[in-house]
Parts: structure tokens; sequence; C-alpha cells
């Protein structure tokens, strides 16, 4: 079966074409075109080379005129694409979102006009420093992140840059067929990217590296030559020279640069799976078919632009099986690994006990940890087949040839999906447990994917944990084993000049180590700046030499991201967080307790991984899957944070517009602080920042609207019937609207004629003999809808609690956290500890239904009162409703029904679904747990007219398309009320929360007799 695109517009020129800047097609018979303008000599640049405002606004104002897709120039733009994955930090000049292959073309074109660098960027997670520098930043991940075509009798995909690896995974799956290599980024690095850093993963001992599975590339050099580049035979090499021209030179040097050092590079290359660092000259050797298109890979955007990718695809197997094998520690599991590559698996992955201490310490996937078999040190050995038999039976291969040895390790076999999954997770989550751990320094890259032979895995561990010893600096070591490639983040201290030097001082050794195993000091994530500076340690000066010659047959000038790889910038300069970083220490309104007291450290906690990205899974991060925008990204908005704090190219400080601009989208919900590796709790942030933002000014309407939602609700619930008419009668209602800055096209909820407070306090008092518990009536219910919290009293009463509500009016402050009202929001909890005073003392546990007020007293309240112990009690001693029933042991009576379930983002990342997924488990419902995010109502954010637009697009991205396909016999529940508003205003379905449910199936099961619980008042 083939799949082709036959539009012609969209097919690359093909080998032996030539196409210059601004052309849209191909011409053989005018392929060089008219020069470009010789490069303008900017008398404004200053003395390093940076450019001045004028010369600045001049390159803006042309692209601005030529350009399809979104130009920044400003202060924020440039500061969001300052840094990547990286310790380094360089400001660009400007930032593209080229539109389409004629914007790229046009870029390049203004740029050697005005004789600005370019870099061409990805996802942004690269990791030695490539992704940053000072110059026209081309993003390629917005716009040119299409699919062109796969062609599955040929086994190839023709790829955009900007395509991200698994949409291109997906799309081949269902054919049979993968994209070999895939680093743990997967789910949001692009293939463009992966072209620029030669990437590899944990397959790659199935299939190679990048540069073993791209079969040609339509590259464009900076002076404006577009060619096709692929395996050159001989003959047409010759005609490609005879033809003259740039293309022909180019060529011609390509030659000239293999004739002369094909000796050396033979000599000098290591023999070894992972050799990524350097220029690949070596598939420029005729064994290799002068495969300029690989040679091309891992320049890491320092010769050429990529337009587009041919691609190779391999045979997935279709099962897959997972053998974990446990050895006493780590260097007796790399002693092993050529014996386990032996039997031919698809993966071989290792990890040791410092990684699972690191994840232990901050509670990452403790059921994950649970499965491991027991050990110091873990391999983790995929197989596959085409039957669950056939892999199977390659592991017990495995196992049977181990089993009776004298070092045999524990041995675990995974026959379930979900297991396996989970096990590779924490592999893949390897960076992000080392990066920021509780009560240790912060880990970073620099020494990062040093590789060796395979069988020297053992010994070369032993010796680099010798190394780290002499240094003083510790790290978690896991990698990819089976190709030597070995992973870690190490606690350098670089806030010195002092302990830079000893950082230079270990690089130094570090680089001497690897190299005497016959290593690469890359194995994965290329040289960039950070080991650049050691090539010609590994492969002599004369090679280092012919690097320089390759990359000035491609670009002359000088402009393709300078300072990398070749004539590299030195690896101490440009350090984001270096001996000169001095952030201003700031009186803050939230006790930051996690990041050392200390908001400037919050703003580093973002290490550039980029899972925010991920467009699919999860809760994180709403607003980017909505819009595809860096600055909405919790990276883009931590770098953002971090970059008002430096002053430079941002100013204003608190009162940044970009800053405010980039949160203004932040639906605050909380998904960063789970799903995020590092936790950046971007709902805090911005509830900091707006804080101080709008202190002294007025907010936009919407925050007055939303924001003071409680007191409002008050008010209208003395004449509800009064308020309903004005929030609902047309035209009066869109006057009210407008003058609250909410969207014209939302119904606002109705006010309920009776409280749920009033409801309750009209009842007849409860057995006082009976233990009790506290019911948190959450604004929400309370006011406008509640039905939840009267069935809530009907579950807890009908197995023998006596149910508690405060007296006065209480509210957990969640809408004013939204709005950055903290003043307010402080006085309000006050109100509320003080309200619940008494059951405090009594030590009766708060139990609420709505997730987000439960979430407020887990995270916010100790947050904001670090020093109270009434406000740490309640956040440890308040629940949600399935919670505290699963605590207790509660089996409610079957419903036997269909139900779909989402979870609120509050629910999922601060409290956890374990308990709601038990709990309707016992209910004997046939439930859909839903991964589709946020609903994108969010409290007050759907409601407001500037978010709208975006709050319904987040909703269609999963939850709304999956409610209107449910039967209407399903059970849509979710405990949210914002989640309840947008599946009602947007599907027109009725949605239930947990105590509704509970309560349909007590009801239906009435007249059998429910026997209390045997509590001890829990």
């Amino acid at each position: 079966m083939n799949q082709r695109t036959d539009d012609p517009a969209l097919r690359p020129p093909r080998q032996g074409d030539t196409q210059r800047l601004g052309s849209r097609r191909a011409n053989n018979a005018s392929a060089e075109g008219l020069p470009l303008p010789p490069p303008r000599v900017h008398h404004s640049h200053s003395s390093d080379g940076a450019f001045s405002t004028a010369a600045a606004a001049a390159l803006s104002n042309d692209l601005r005129q030529h350009v399809k897709g979104e130009v920044g120039f400003d202060d924020g733009s440039r500061a969001l694409y300052a840094t990547d994955g990286s310790i380094y930090r360089q400001v660009p000049i400007g930032v593209v979102m080229p539109h389409d292959v004629d914007d790229v073309l046009a870029v390049l074109r203004i740029c050697a006009t005005h004789d600005a660098p370019v870099l061409s960027r990805g996802g942004g997670t690269s990791l030695a420093g490539q992704c940053c520098n000072t110059a026209v930043v081309m993003d390629f991940s917005r716009h040119l992140d299409r699919i062109v075509a796969i062609d599955v009798d040929a086994q190839r995909a023709r790829v955009e840059p900007g395509c991200v690896l698994d949409d291109l995974r997906d799309a081949a799956e269902k054919h049979h067929l993968t994209f070999g290599p895939d680093p743990s980024t997967h789910a949001h690095n692009t293939l463009g990217g992966m072209v620029g850093n030669n990437s590899c993963g944990v397959h790659s001992v199935m299939a190679g590296r990048t540069a073993d599975n791209v079969h040609s590339l339509d590259i464009v050099t900076c002076d404006g030559v577009r060619m096709h580049v692929g395996p050159t035979s001989d003959d047409e090499l010759e005609a490609i020279i005879l033809g003259g021209g740039r293309r022909g030179e180019i060529y011609a040097g390509l030659k000239a640069i293999r004739d002369r050092y094909a000796d050396l590079i033979r000599a000098r290359y290591p023999k070894i799976p992972r050799r990524v660092s350097g220029y690949n000259l070596d598939e420029l050797l005729p064994e290799n078919g002068f495969n300029v298109a690989r040679a091309l890979v891992g320049t890491e955007g320092t010769c050429v632009t990529i337009l587009e990718a041919e691609l190779r695809l391999v045979p997935s197997p279709p099962v897959r099986s997972l053998l974990v094998l446990g050895y006493r520690d780590v260097f007796l599991a790399g002693d092993h690994v050529p014996q386990i590559l032996g039997f031919g698996p698809i993966g071989l992955e290792g990890i040791d006990d410092a990684l699972i201490a690191d994840m232990k310490r901050k509670d990452m996937h403790p059921k994950d940890r649970a499965l491991l078999p027991p050990g110091g040190g873990w391999l983790l050995v995929e197989f596959g087949g085409d039957s669950k038999d056939e892999a199977d039976s390659k592991a017990r291969r495995v196992m049977d040839a181990l089993k009776g040895r004298d070092d045999a390790p524990s041995m675990k076999l995974f026959d379930d999906l979900a297991e396996e999954k989970m096990l590779w997770l924490i592999r893949e989550s390897g960076l992000g447990a080392t990066a920021r751990v509780p009560g240790q320094p912060d880990g970073h890259p620099g020494w990062e994917d040093a590789a060796i032979p395979p069988d020297k895995v053992g010994a070369y561990l032993r010796g680099f944990r010798a190394l780290l010893a002499k240094y003083d600096y510790s790290c978690a070591l896991y990698g990819h084993f089976g190709d030597g490639c070995i992973h870690c983040r190490i606690d350098f201290d670089l806030s010195t000049p002092e302990a830079v030097s000893q950082w230079r001082a270990f690089m130094d050794e570090a680089s001497d180590l690897v190299l005497s195993f016959g290593g690469s000091l890359s194995g994965e994530h290329g040289d960039g700046q950070v080991r650049a500076s050691f090539l010609p340690k590994m492969f002599g000066d004369e090679l280092v030499r012919a690097f320089g010659e390759f990359k000035a047959l491609w670009d002359p000038h000088g402009r393709m991201n300078p300072g990398k790889i070749v004539a590299p910038n030195p690896m101490d300069a440009d350090l984001r967080t270096g001996p000169g970083y001095r952030p201003p220490k700031l009186k803050t309104q939230f006790a930051w307790r996690d990041d050392g007291s200390s908001f400037a450290q919050a703003t580093r906690r973002c290490v550039g991984v980029g899972n925010c990205r991920n467009k699919r899974g999860g809760v994180m991060c709403p607003s980017y899957r909505a819009t595809h925008e860096e600055k909405y990204s919790t990276r883009g908005r931590a770098h953002l944070l971090f970059e008002m704090l430096q002053g430079d190219p941002m100013h204003g400080g608190w009162r940044s517009e970009p800053v405010r601009d980039a949160l203004d989208l932040c639906l605050a919900c909380k998904g960063c602080k789970s799903d995020c590796p590092v936790n950046v709790d971007m709902a805090t942030c911005k509830a900091e920042f707006m804080s101080h933002h709008y202190r002294h000014r007025l907010r936009p309407r919407a925050a007055y609207a939303m924001g003071l939602i409680f007191w409002w609700a008050r008010a209208a619930s003395k004449v509800p019937w009064l308020a309903n008419f004005l929030l609902r009668a047309p035209g009066v209602s869109r006057v009210f609207k407008a003058i609250g800055g909410i969207a014209a096209e939302r119904t606002l909820p109705h006010f309920a004629s009776e409280t749920f407070r009033d409801w309750f306090f009209a009842r007849p008092p409860g057995d006082a003999d009976k233990p009790a518990v506290v019911l948190w009536p959450d604004t929400f219910n309370n006011y406008l809808h509640p039905e939840p919290l009267k069935d809530a009293v009907a579950v807890l009463e009908s197995i023998g609690y006596a149910v508690r509500v405060p007296r006065p009016a209480v509210c957990c402050a969640r809408p004013l956290y939204a709005e950055g009202m903290l003043n307010l929001a402080r006085h309000q909890l006050q109100d509320s500890m003080r309200a619940l005073a008494a059951d405090i003392d009594s030590g009766l546990p708060v139990v609420g239904l709505e997730p987000s007020c439960v979430a407020s007293f887990r995270d916010e309240l100790p947050n904001l009162f670090p020093g109270d112990e009434r406000a740490h009690w309640l956040s440890r001693n308040t629940f949600l409703l399935s919670e505290f029933l699963d605590q207790i042991g509660y089996a409610p009576p079957v419903l036997k029904r269909k139900a779909l379930v989402h979870a609120h983002c509050h629910h999922h990342a601060v409290i956890g679904t374990d308990a709601e997924k038990h709990l309707l488990g016992k209910l004997g419902l046939d439930a859909e747990f839903l991964d589709a995010g946020c609903c994108g109502m969010a409290g007050s954010f759907g409601f407001d007219a500037r978010h709208v637009g975006v709050s319904r697009a987040i909703g269609e991205l999963q939850l709304l398309p999956a409610v209107r396909a449910a039967s209407a016999d399903t059970l849509i529940i979710t405990n949210g009320f914002s989640c309840r508003q947008q599946i009602a205003q947007c599907t027109g379905r009725e949605a239930m929360g947990l105590a509704q449910v509970l309560a349909m199936a007590l009801r239906q099961h009435e007249g059998t007799a429910f026997q209390p619980l045997d509590t001890d008042g829990r």
C-alpha cells in the first residue's frame, strides 16, 4: 500500500535539483539564478558582533514585509527563546515562526542581506547549548509540522522539520512500521531537531541513530542554494561537479575533503554504535555511498537549514515483552550487557539505585518502582515478536541461560502492557527525577551522554563513579546500556569562578576517561557548546580542521548557528546561572517552601525538557495544546519569569507585560504540578505574579465579576429570582455580561432558590452520639447547585455519620487565587480557619465535593500560612468525598450503568484519582476514565470574554467530542462545577458529581437495609 502526496507544491526537489531563495519551484535550467546581494556591513553592530537596536529594527521591518508567519523582535519574544534545555543562555536577535517553505527561504534571504546569523529550532529540548544563540531563531514547530507522505512499500516517510516524532510513529504504526530512534522526549520533540542532533533513543539497538535512518534531505544553504541531497554514486558525483555553479563547488569541496582525510577518518572515528560527536565525515567515504544527507545529520544547524526529510521506516514488532533483570549494582549490570545483547533485544536500558532513590525522595511513580525485582542496578530488556508467545520465548531463553549462574540476577518477565508502560516511564523520567531532588543540589547537563563500546559499560561506570568521587560530585546513572550510552545529570556548582574552574577540570578528565575506552564525548545529545572544545582530543587537530572546511563549504560567511561545534564559544561562556547570576531578592506572598523560600529559585525549576508541549495525555498544558505557542507552555512561562528577574532584555519586573500576556492564558489547572517532571507549579507562579502586577491597579473586569463570586453569590442568594432575571433575561443579561467582561455566548449559572446552607440548617440537628464529619459548603455548590451537597449528606448519614457544616458563610478562596487577589484570599482563609476552629480542635475530618476547594486546603493554604499549624492540619485532614469513603472502606450499593468519567484538573494534579476509580469500581459501573486533560472552563477562565475561544478550543481537543459520542444512557461523571458547566454549555449533556451518583445508587436500593460502618469517627 502506498500513501503519496500528489500536490507537486509539496514535493521537495529531487537529487540533482537546486533552487534559489525566493523561488517556489526547482528549475534546472536556471538552478543558480541571480546571486544574492553581498552581506551588508552594519557599522551599527557592536564590537562583539551583537546587533544594535537600529540594525535589529531594520531586519525586523524587512522580515515583517516578506514573511507570512509570526515575527517577534520584541523583548518578550527574544527572552522566550534565550535558552533551551541546557545550562546556556543567549538572547536571540529575534524570532520567526515560518508559515511555509517560502517563508524559510525569505528569512534566509533577508538575514543574508543583513548579515544576521540564523538558528533553526524544533522542540527546543537540546542539552548541549546548540538551540540558543544570538541569532534569528526560526521555530519550525508551530507551522511546518506535517507528515508530507508515507510510502509503505518503500518503508519511507517524508516530513517537515517541525513534525513531532510521535505523530510520525502513530501514523506509521497503522502500517506496522515505525521510525526507530525514540528519545525520551518522543511525545514532543521534532524530527528536524532529531536530524540536527543525530538523536537516538531506546530502540537504537534495533534501528540505529537518526543518521542511520535518514535517506535524503531537502535543504537550503544560507547563501541561497536549495538542493536535494542523499546517497550519491560516483557517476552522479562527477556529473554534479561538472555542472558547476555553487552546487558543483560544494560537491567538489566535499569530494576533496573525503579524498584528503579518508584514511584519517577511518583511523580516528570510534567504531561504536553511538558516535554522535563531530561531523559525520565518514558518510562521505566510498564504502558509505557518499551520502551527503547523512553527513549533514548531527550538524546542529551549523551548516544548512532542513526543509524536509525523507526517513527510513522499519518494521515495528506488533508484540513486545519486557524482562527486567536486577543485579547487585549497576556496575555488574553493565558487565552483563554483552551477554544480553547476544539474545537480540530491541531495547536494552540500564538504571541504578541512585535513580530509584531520587524518585523515592520526590515520591515519583511509587507503584511503578514497586514492580522492579530486587537489586541495586537493573537492565530493562525488551524483545519483539509477531505474537506474545514469540516475544516471551525470546525473553525466557535469556532467563534460562542466566539461571543457576553464580552471578545470576533476579528476574521478572512482564506480560501486562500497563505494567510494562509503567516501567518504561521510570526510565523515561530519568532526567526529571534527577534534575531537582529535595535536599540535594540541582543536577545539570554538561556531561550527560558519553558513549563507549557496549562491552565496556561496567568498567567505564566504575571509572566514572571514581572520577565523580574525586571531584565530590554525585549523580544517578542510567541510559542506553545496550548501545554504551550513559546518561546522568551531575550536581555541578557553577555559581562561582572557583566552582566553574573545578567543573572545567572535571570535564577535561571525564573526556580523557571516555576516550581511553575508545568512546565518544556525545552519544546522543550532540556537542553544541558544552563539549565542542574537546573535539581536538577525540579526533585530532587535522580532523577538526576538516570539520571547519566542511562547514565553510556550506556556510562560507559563518551565519549558521555560530559558536557551536566549529570554532565554539568557550564551554564556560554564556552560562545561564553562572558566577554573574544575581537575581533580586523579592518579598512574596507565598512561602515557596519547596524552592528554598525563593521565588527566583522557583523560576529556575524548569529544566527545559518540554513535557508541557505534549499534545497527548495528561493535563499539562491546555493553553499550549490549543495554541501551539511556546509562550503559553509551562516551559515558556517559566522562562519568561526567569527572564523577568534578569531584567534584560525584559524590563519592568512585576509590571512586565510579556509575562502578564503569557500568564493571562494560564488556566491555573495545576497540571504542571503533577505532570511536569520537575513539578513546576505555574498556577502558584501566576497567582504570585498577578498579585504584584495589579497592586494598586485596576484589573480586567472579569476578575471582579468572577473573582469576587463569593460576595456576589451571597448577595444574589437574598433575592435569587431578581439575580436570575438580571443575568438571564434577553437584553439585560447582555448588558451585565458586557459590564463584567463575561462572554456573550456563555450562559451564566442559575442561582438556587434555597442555598444548601439554608436547607441544611433548617433540618433537625443530627445525632450527637454519631461520629461527626465536616462537609465543606463550597461557593458554587452552596449557592448555585445544592443538589450534590444534599446528596453527600444523604450518603454520609446512610453510613452512620453526623454531618456538620460551618455556621458562618465560608469560601476556600480559589476564585481569588486565580485572579491573584492574594491579600483578600488570605483574609478569607483566615475567616474559614476561624469558622473551623472547633472542628480542628476536635480533630474532625473535612470532606469536600469540589476538587479545587480541597486542592486549596491541600496546597495553597499551607503555602500562604507556612507558620500556622491550623493551616497544616487542614492540609493533612481535608479530603475529597471519594478519598474519605475509600479510607473508611465504604461499600456502596451496586449501580449497573455505563459511565464516562472526567477528572477535574486539580483532582488529577493535587489529589489523585485512585480513590475515585476504586469507589466507582465498587459501584459496579462500567466506567471509562478519560485522559482528556483540562475541560477548558477552569472556573472563571471560560466565562471571560477574552478567553472563551481558547476555553472552547481546549474542550474540543478531547473531552467534548467524547461526551457527544457517549450514548444517551451513559452517565457523565465529573466532580468539578466548572467541568459540568463546560459540558452542559457545549454539548447539552448534564454531568453528575460522585455524590449524586452514590445517591442515585442509594435511591435505587431503597428498602435494602444498610448497616452503619464500625468507624472510629473517621
